[in-house]
């Protein structure tokens, strides 16, 4: 499947749960117009309930606490405080945080790559059809992460590059850093382990020792830094 840069797709969403128990979302943003758009427009998806909307990042903390929904649709951009604190206070919160998706305008917007190290599962853009950003949030919901490999390298291309100490590579074997790599262009576990002609639960376990030893709160976040470190470049395909 194709992203909306045309450089990577969505993986195929496990189911989040039975019929009966869609994926409960909020959304964050601070224009009315585009708030209200996004709640019909999403509402009407197959799987996926709106729970509440917040105006702003302080609204969407304390929303996203007294509602708990699965995920919450972040705008980045927002008064009294913006998407990246608003999700690491999400994120650093009490046990069952939402997953965060982050929704902005522009691919190279800085601030997304930003809310992805703060812990963020992904991003999508606001140009993109409903159809998307429904199935990102689904494909959240269920524990896996929206990646847009090359759009990502580019924003984070525009930034510089972290201290080595962002990756400590002698920490990594040769394996996690293979795996990390093949993260970074937004393979599955199952097309890594296709890949490497590993068995899922090898990647698994080589994915789970990458977040521990970065200290990465998703996978998200470990390709982040695996981009900032300068262990994969921008244009990196694998």
């Amino acid at each position: 499947m194709t992203g909306p840069d045309g450089s990577g797709g969505l993986p195929a969403a496990p189911a989040a749960g039975p019929p009966d128990a869609p994926v409960t979302l909020l959304i964050a943003d601070d224009d009315e117009v585009t708030r209200s758009g996004l709640r019909t427009l999403l509402s009407a998806q197959p799987g996926i309930t709106v729970v509440g909307e917040a105006a702003d990042g302080v609204e969407a903390v304390e929303r996203a606490r007294s509602l708990r929904p699965d995920v919450v649709l972040m705008d980045v951009r927002m008064p009294r405080r913006n998407g990246i604190e608003a999700t690491r206070l999400l994120l650093a919160g009490p046990a069952g945080p939402p997953k965060v998706v982050v929704i902005t305008t522009f691919e190279n917007d800085g601030y997304v790559t930003a809310a992805l190290g703060a812990g963020a599962s992904g991003f999508v853009l606001k140009r993109l059809p409903v159809r998307q950003i429904a199935e990102a949030v689904r494909v959240v919901a269920a524990g896996e992460a929206v990646l847009f490999p090359a759009a990502l390298g580019r924003m984070v291309a525009a930034r510089p590059l972290g201290s080595a100490q962002a990756l400590p590579r002698a920490a990594l074997t040769g394996r996690e850093e293979e795996v990390l790599r093949l993260m970074a262009t937004g393979l599955s576990n199952p097309e890594i382990a296709e890949s490497l002609t590993v068995s899922l639960e090898t990647v698994k376990t080589h994915v789970g020792n990458v977040l521990t030893k970065l200290a990465a709160q998703n996978r998200t976040h470990a390709v982040v830094i695996a981009y900032e470190s300068g262990l994969v470049v921008p244009g990196f395909a694998g």
